[in-house]
């Protein structure tokens, strides 16, 4: 079982029509792939209805069609950003209220047709609902089974803290996980990556709060920056043009060449065998980028090139 890569799902149903979907699922667990990333508003911005639903609509054909491929996957779903109106994302996401958290995990799981996810994300913070509303609700899903483990994505540190505290005083779960934007290039200072949400990139705040509760775990998306390492076609943000960058690709080029292997794989194993550990997101598109990406993970990176890829600074 290669547990340390999920794959994401967020463009099946739309950008990718079902025969491809099918085909990189597949693929995945044939690699010995658990984990599968989604969320219920996977990808309104992508239909031209303006709602969600596809990504999970998919993945549940998929399993419906795979006698007994549920038993060896591991569902990871999101809820708080579908639009309750079609075109005004984010003044009208849905929150994350008692009610919201109710039927959000009801819709995902009859569009998967399972009857539980192992992870449920509170997809980004919510400021209309009170903290100890939200920690209540998701405690409620654990305690019936329903979900297994919680997490929260792009939230500020100082939130999740706060979200952990509050489960931990009413005796109730708490957050034990964190999905964000993470690769090896950093951003230039007072910059944040091109992300949609405020608070959805790892910052040095992030990491240190990770290495001072290790009862959490990082979950990554974009970690190859959308194929910025390795495509001249999609050139790097604005935020990652400063001298960092140019090290640090230096010293990602010198290992890949050492390793006899590329870019994507040599940060994608810096990722998984770092401290903290992450489990990188990836968005592929084609069966190769998957291979690729499996490859990655399981590359194994001697203490010296570790130390030389953390000391590009």
């Amino acid at each position: 079982m290669m547990e340390n890569l999920a794959l994401g799902a967020m463009l099946f149903g739309t950008v990718h029509d079902e025969r491809r979907s099918f085909e990189l699922l597949d693929r995945f667990v044939d690699a010995g792939g658990v984990w599968i990333d989604t969320a219920n508003c996977y990808s309104f911005w992508a239909d031209p209805s303006g709602f969600g639903g596809q990504s999970e609509t998919v993945l549940g054909r998929w399993l419906a069609r795979r006698p007994g491929v549920r038993d060896r996957i591991r569902i990871s779903t999101k809820v708080g950003c579908e639009p309750t109106e079609a075109g005004r994302f984010p003044e009208t996401a849905e929150g994350l209220s008692a009610k919201v958290v109710k039927s959000g995990i009801e819709g995902s799981l009859r569009r998967l047709g399972t009857d539980h996810a192992e992870l449920y994300w509170a997809h980004k913070p919510d400021p209309l609902t009170p903290l100890e509303e939200t920690v209540a609700a998701l405690d409620e899903l654990v305690a019936a089974g329903t979900v297994g483990r919680l997490g929260c994505s792009n939230y500020p540190t100082w939130q999740i803290e706060q979200a952990r505290r509050t489960a931990q005083v009413q005796g109730r779960t708490g957050f034990t996980a964190i999905q964000q934007q993470y690769s090896y290039l950093r951003p230039r200072p007072a910059t944040r990556p091109s992300v949609v949400h405020r608070f959805g990139a790892v910052t040095g705040e992030v990491l240190h709060y990770l290495e001072h509760h290790p009862d959490m775990v990082l979950w990554a998306y974009t970690p190859l920056l959308g194929g910025s390492y390795t495509r001249p076609d999609k050139p790097l943000q604005a935020e990652y043009d400063h001298p960092g960058t140019t090290r640090r690709l230096q010293v990602l080029d010198d290992i890949a060449a050492e390793t006899d292997s590329g870019r994507n794989r040599v940060v994608l194993a810096w990722m998984t065998g770092g401290s903290p550990a992450a489990t990188p997101i990836v968005g592929v598109s084609t069966v190769q980028q998957l291979d690729e990406a499996v490859a990655g993970v399981t590359l194994q990176l001697t203490a010296g090139q570790r130390e030389r890829l953390d000391g590009a600074v």
